[in-house]
């Protein structure tokens, strides 16, 4: 018999969504719930009072983290959690099984259970199903989950094959760890984005007696179509009379495409994450109190909602806490977040309860798609308008396209940084979309992997920087624990360009963050989560790049051979080919000329076409090594025979400043060059 008790309350038609209702150790609980995040038995920022006040019900805590500190003989001391944290409500601990997966540092798995070394003072621990349990035990919890092993969503078949069936081996001896404590125990569907896997998990531990089942190893590198997919599969596959439970997701509108394919229980640290750098959700929309146009408004956050930071704060007392990071700031909308995400829950179960829950769905998910670039807030002007700033600064200035975008110009050239297309869609699709830039941050946070560096040679208005770090804070907020460091270098030798398009926010809208202002200021700057730091190289890029670290992935976009021939001469490709030499290097750039791709060759590049991209039929890609098209998401072709000839009659087969005592010696580098003697690229 379950030690939950749970049962249905109503079923919705038309969808799997349900409300329904169990009873744990410490109270009731209705369905579905959001479980805020309290990873060291605390909630960021918050006193449990106000923890209370948000209407929260059932509390997460992270057996990881508690085991190592304050450790289990404290909690055997004071009783339990509930005693030691002055929390009367019920809580659930997670297995630590997401936390070692995530490690930084070197950890070993095998049969027995994961040796890891602690953060704290260095000694070496086992976590095995047994430990896990025990720890739990001694938390006190009303909920205890399985030890299980996570990997990427996006692992090979055998890889997940092999973690979900040492998963299934460890939830049989977490059964048996648990005996007769009254805790309840949850079991956890693994598989990765594999159906037959994840069919297979869930007949397993659906015939155990487990008092619900969660489905993990989501949230960690797949799509959010996937994602949906892959709920939908499990939940199918899995028991109507015991609670489902969706690790680790995640944003309101996650949570309500979860409910509607059949989830009762959630939990994620997105609500006090955003809160820290101000953003928060609300019945209008989502509101980023960064922005300056909140600095004279009035209004309350939310006025459909009663929460401690509406009641009795304007938007603009949030927007002065948040851009003087004041930790009150923080605290205020985490308070308001999560009041946030229990409204939405109990509107769900209402919605349900009434019989009209389609309908809800329906509207509240556009709601939940609104944000205040959509729906903006009218602020109070002040008495005195400043004037505008100019337009011109030292030999740059802004000018609109009637496209609908701003650029910046060089006046003295007139070239324009990134003249064909809205520069943030050019800037996703040439450099971090072509790169595959999401995908080898979601598919690298392996413990002991280094960290992927970027280099952005061009940083102008930093429009790829930018790019690529919305890429990174995109997946940060969906899954942190599971991303690959970032190590993103940017190289230029005038920082006007920056300067005047962060005078004119308005024009620019993918500097509406404080990274770029902290770049300018001190020359770097560092993401709250730690692992990804954007470094900034002034000067000549030819002469700086040797003190960089050698590059995974490189953007490089500087202007034309025109302006900066020095920049696509035969001599810098060499020095950066050799400079990359035995590794997997990668470079990205918008020029398809002819003699850039020579030179590219002579250099010893292995050179491929690229993307098109707004007029241009094509660009270009060369990798340090001949397998890297390959291996390439893209499957990117090689230059051949075809290109070859045609290079050969070509009237600009040589770069500028060529010596013609070098020609032939440089037109021989390409003829004999590797690349032409591959089966597919031979005449």
């Amino acid at each position: 018999m379950s030690r939950l008790n749970f049962a249905l309350d109503a079923r919705a038609a038309g969808s799997k969504a349900r409300a329904g209702r169990f009873r744990t150790l410490h109270g009731e609980v209705l369905t579905p719930v959001f479980m805020p995040v309290g990873t060291q038995a605390t909630v960021k920022g918050l006193t449990v009072d106000q923890l209370s006040a948000t209407g929260a019900r059932v509390l997460l805590a992270n057996t990881y983290h508690l085991l190592l500190r304050p450790g289990p003989e404290v909690f055997k001391k004071f009783g339990g959690i509930h005693r030691f944290m002055k929390w009367d409500g019920p809580v659930l601990t997670d297995s630590g099984g997401f936390q070692i997966f995530s490690l930084p540092h070197a950890r070993r798995l095998d049969e027995e259970g994961a040796r890891f070394q602690s953060y704290v003072d260095g000694t070496t621990h086992l976590l095995s199903p047994e430990a896990s349990i025990d720890m739990q035990k001694a938390i006190g919890s009303d909920i205890m989950m399985v030890l299980d092993q996570c990997i990427p969503s996006t692992a090979p078949l055998e890889v997940a094959r092999e973690a979900m069936e040492l998963t299934h081996r460890w939830a049989g001896r977490s059964l048996a760890a648990r005996g007769d404590s009254p805790q309840a125990l949850f079991g956890i569907v693994q598989g990765a984005c594999h159906p037959d896997l994840r069919k297979q998990s869930a007949a397993f531990l659906r015939d155990l007696p487990f008092d619900g089942l969660a489905i993990g190893g989501l949230a960690v590198g797949e799509t959010d179509e996937e994602r949906h997919r892959f709920t939908d599969l499990v939940t199918g596959e899995l028991p109507e009379d015991r609670p489902r439970y969706l690790m680790g997701v995640g944003t309101p509108l996650d949570l309500l495409e979860a409910v509607h394919r059949g989830v009762d229980m959630f939990d994620c640290i997105i609500p006090s994450q955003v809160a820290a750098r101000g953003m928060a959700f609300t019945s209008r929309g989502k509101l980023q109190f960064r922005r300056s146009v909140y600095k004279f408004s009035e209004e309350t956050l939310d006025p459909d909602c009663d929460c401690q930071a509406c009641r009795g704060y304007s938007r603009a007392y949030l927007h002065h806490l948040t851009k003087a990071n004041e930790s009150l700031g923080g605290q205020l909308l985490t308070v308001h977040n999560l009041t946030f995400y229990r409204r939405l829950m109990a509107g769900i179960r209402d919605a349900i309860l009434r019989g009209d829950f389609l309908a809800f769905y329906e509207k509240t998910r556009l709601d939940l798609m609104r944000s205040d670039e959509e729906n903006p807030c009218e602020p109070t002007p002040p008495r005195h308008r400043k004037a505008p700033r100019p337009g011109r600064l030292g030999d740059y200035e802004i000018r609109d396209s009637p496209l609908g975008f701003s650029s910046v110009v060089q006046t003295s050239s007139g070239e324009t940084m990134h003249s064909v297309n809205p520069p943030d869609e050019e800037a996703e699709r040439l450099y971090v979309g072509q790169s595959f830039l999401a995908k080898r941050l979601a598919d690298g946070g392996a413990p002991g992997r280094k960290a992927l560096v970027v280099w952005d040679v061009g940083l102008g208005a930093a429009t790829n920087a930018m790019a690529a770090v919305r890429c990174y804070e995109a997946l940060f907020s969906a899954s942190p624990a599971s991303l690959r460091a970032l190590h993103l270098v940017s190289f230029e030798r005038d920082l006007d360009p920056l300067r005047l398009a962060l005078g004119d926010p308005g024009r620019f809208r993918h500097l509406r963050h404080g990274a770029p202002h902290e770049l300018l200021q001190n020359h770097a700057w560092k993401h709250g989560g730690g692992q990804f730091v954007w470094d900034l190289h002034l000067g000549d890029f030819a002469e700086r790049f040797v003190e960089a670290p050698v590059p995974d992935l490189i953007y490089y976009d500087p202007f034309s051979s025109k302006s900066d021939g020095a920049l696509w001469a035969p001599e810098l490709f060499t020095r950066l080919a050799a400079h990359c030499r035995g590794t997997c290097a990668e470079l990205y750039t918008y020029s398809a000329s002819t003699a850039v791709r020579a030179a590219l060759l002579a250099a010893g590049f292995f050179v491929a076409e690229g993307i098109a991209t707004g007029p241009k039929a094509t660009t270009t890609l060369a990798f340090a090594q001949a397998e890297g098209a390959a291996v390439h998401p893209m499957l990117p072709k090689l230059l051949g025979a075809r290109w070859l000839e045609r290079w050969s009659r070509s009237g600009s087969k040589f770069p500028p400043g060529i010596p013609d005592a070098e020609k032939a010696a440089f037109a021989g580098r390409i003829e004999t060059h590797p690349q032409f003697a591959l089966p597919e690229n031979a005449p």
